[in-house]
């Protein structure tokens, strides 16, 4: 796949997203490769040459236009194959929207992103709720909600590696979701100009393993912190 070999694919769904584009590259890549070949190659060919005079052509001649209606049809056959596969994928990612096993809150800020994670309780909106800036930790093969919102202007939450965008839009809380399949470092980004500061608007998200994750939260949960006073 041409994107996973410049950006790791790391959730369940980045797989559909990579070969959708794939095939979007090769079914309107071969057909532009072709016209582009032809375009060329019949200005050289029929250049201006002396003692020949040129031709006037309409363009309705059946003769001519029975090569344009012949490439209608694999056009409009590429046109509905990557209809199908895009209203698939739409559906995977935006539209069917699994049971999760946890939940984070994505904040979004000029300029500056705050992730509110569940504590041991694995329950959002609780006493040992974990809030953090620019910093999300998660676990692999666990399915996240996230409840995306921001305090502004409107934002774009971005994880490259997960292919997932999605805007965060003042007076909204979007609920979308992910699976990561491969721990690492990765980025986050803001990929809607938000303000001067756009550029200076990213974040890491840490995919830990199961364990790691778990003594990660337990690590950070203000009550278990306050009980180590």
């Amino acid at each position: 796949m041409i994107l996973n070999s410049l950006i790791p694919a790391a959730s369940t769904y980045a797989g559909d997203i990579d070969r959708l584009f794939d095939v979007i590259t090769l079914l309107v890549g071969i057909p532009f490769v072709i016209a582009c070949y032809l375009f060329f190659s019949f200005i050289v060919r029929f250049r201006a040459k002396d003692g020949e005079k040129a031709m006037y052509i309409t363009g309705t001649e059946h003769k001519y236009m029975k090569w344009i209606h012949r490439a209608h049809i694999p056009i409009l056959t590429f046109d509905v194959i990557i209809v199908v596969m895009a209203v698939n994928v739409w559906y995977t990612v935006k539209q069917d929207l699994p049971e999760a096993n946890s939940t984070v809150r994505v904040i979004a800020q000029q300029w500056a992103w705050t992730f509110v994670h569940p504590g041991p309780d694995n329950v959002l909106d609780t006493a040992d709720d974990i809030a953090t800036v620019n910093e999300l930790h998660v676990a692999t093969d666990t399915l996240y909600h996230f409840k995306l919102e921001s305090k502004d202007v409107l934002h774009n939450f971005s994880v490259p590696v997960f292919r997932l965008k999605q805007d965060a839009i003042p007076g909204r809380v979007i609920t979308g979701w992910f699976e990561a399949t491969m721990t690492g470092d990765f980025l986050i980004q803001c990929a809607e100009i938000c303000g001067i500061g756009h550029g200076l608007m990213p974040a890491r998200i840490h995919i830990e393993s199961p364990g790691q994750n778990a003594a990660w939260v337990q690590e950070n949960s203000p009550l278990e912190q306050l009980a180590a006073r």
